[in-house]
């Protein structure tokens, strides 16, 4: 059969769609590497790295996919970094962030399936790119976390839905769910598609099942606990985040988000959006849907993580492709967000303040004083910790964020960082308690305070003695 006259104008002009993927990976997989060792040995990218890596580690040395008791994510991920681990005395986060890379490189080939089988060859083309240099996809993908393997599974799943292979949509869904909880809104695309197609549907939903329980089997084992962990991570997201007391409400805040990673090519992918709800091909309502029906969730939430906007990047990348005589301005306009991934990876070139003030602590500090630290912190090997809680609306006080009652209780140091105290602060009126500890801190003697500059990168850093 003769190609297409217009599929041939477009692969003459832009070279053959294998080589553009091929670049676009080469330049994703660059973007990425940088700053991949930023904070070892220890998980400071993300403090959910300090979670997810553990507990691969834990599999792999227990030899049982068990996630012993955890179940704020799914097991898929872990599961996937545990062979890796295996070989290793500690957690190795470098060698969790490796498993994540590649499934964010996998990810960005997913989108350029995702965009050819929706709008052609250049639609793929664009859809790969927006992910590959949208700026928070760049950032996840370097830290061992579960975003970027959703999003692989999502861009997968509606590529298969708009392909009408809904069985195997429905099983690249529950991976996706496997990675993490969100995966499950994947059902409604694959409905509307199989929709009065009921023993396909069946078949998809089974499948999708199978999926999400044979990479989570525990949950089935321990129903009662993983409910109430996954639920309270959700009430958690619902009531706030520390950090988020005086944002935009949710539509707003999450649209700025999605701004901050995908730059002005947001504007395309939106007008491409009310583009496929007026003309509602396959591909139209399958894209539609799932941006719909997530964006709906994401504005039931008071934590406006970017990472949450992530499954929406390669969808809204497909649909900014879908204006073949617009894919020069779509690309040019993503020079803004590389702009973006270029700076942030500077900054990664240097060494956090975190692992600078952990060695001093180490030689400077006696063995055996107990240290009240917050959360974000390094390990203090040889020291005695008291973890101080993360505040958050909703949270009670930490009892502990009190110095006379930190020195009754025999601690002699306090380590505290920007990570915890700047947002503290800047919503003080929130946060009385917490922001009193910090005061009484500031009457402590501060024995040692490390700030970021040209040679290191992260939060400022302070350790106070605690004197009567």
């Amino acid at each position: 059969m003769a190609a297409h006259p217009r599929s041939e104008s477009a692969r003459s002009r832009w070279g053959r769609p294998a080589g553009a993927l091929a670049a676009i990976l080469a330049l994703a997989a660059a973007l990425r590497a940088v700053g991949i060792e930023y904070g070892l040995p220890f998980g400071l990218l993300n403090p959910d790295e300090q979670s997810i890596v553990p507990l691969a580690w834990r599999i792999a040395h227990s030899q049982s996919p068990d996630p012993h008791g955890f179940f704020d994510y799914p097991t898929l991920v872990p599961e996937l970094m545990a062979p890796f681990q295996a070989w290793q005395a500690h957690p190795s986060y470098l060698a969790g962030r490796i498993v994540v890379l590649v499934l964010a490189l996998a990810a960005v080939a997913a989108a350029w399936w995702l965009g050819r089988a929706a709008y052609g060859a250049l639609a793929g083309v664009v859809a790969a790119a927006v992910l590959a240099v949208d700026a928070t996809a760049v950032s996840y993908s370097r830290m061992a976390v579960t975003d970027l393997p959703l999003t692989l599974g999502v861009a997968a799943s509606l590529a298969l839905a708009i392909g009408g292979r809904i069985e195997l949509a429905g099983l690249a869904a529950g991976l996706a769910t496997g990675s993490k909880y969100p995966g499950v809104f994947l059902l409604l695309p694959i409905a509307i598609v199989g929709w009065r197609q009921w023993r396909r549907l069946a078949l998809a939903g089974a499948a999708w099942a199978i999926a999400f329980l044979a990479t989570s089997p525990y949950i089935l084992v321990h129903p009662r606990q993983a409910y109430d962990d996954a639920t309270r991570v959700q009430r958690l997201a619902r009531q706030g985040w520390l950090g988020f007391e005086h944002d935009h409400i949710a539509p707003i805040a999450f649209t700025h988000r999605l701004w901050d990673g995908m730059g002005p090519v947001l504007i395309l992918a939106l007008i491409g959006l009310v583009v496929a709800l007026t003309r509602r091909t396959r591909a139209d309502v399958v894209l539609a849907s799932f941006v719909l029906l997530y964006f709906v969730d994401l504005c039931t939430l008071r934590a406006h993580f970017d990472r949450y906007t992530l499954p929406l990047v390669p969808p809204l990348g497909a649909l900014a492709g879908r204006f073949r005589t617009l894919v020069p301005v779509t690309l040019l306009l993503l020079v803004v967000p590389l702009t973006w991934d270029i700076r942030a990876d500077r900054r990664l070139t240097r060494t956090d303040t975190r692992v600078v003030a952990q060695r001093w602590i180490e030689a400077h500090i006696p063995k055996g004083s107990l240290v009240a630290a917050e959360s974000s912190t390094p390990p203090l090997p040889g020291l005695r910790v008291l973890p101080l809680a993360l505040p958050g609306p909703g949270r009670t006080a930490d009892p502990n964020r009190d110095v006379p009652r930190l020195r009754a209780q025999g601690v002699r140091y306090a380590l505290v960082t920007g990570a915890i105290a700047d947002r503290v602060l800047a919503a003080r009126g929130h946060y009385p308690r917490e922001t009193h500890f910090y005061e009484q801190l500031g009457r402590q003697r501060r024995v040692y305070d490390l700030e970021p500059d040209d040679r290191y990168a992260g939060p400022w850093v302070r350790l106070y003695r605690l004197y009567p």
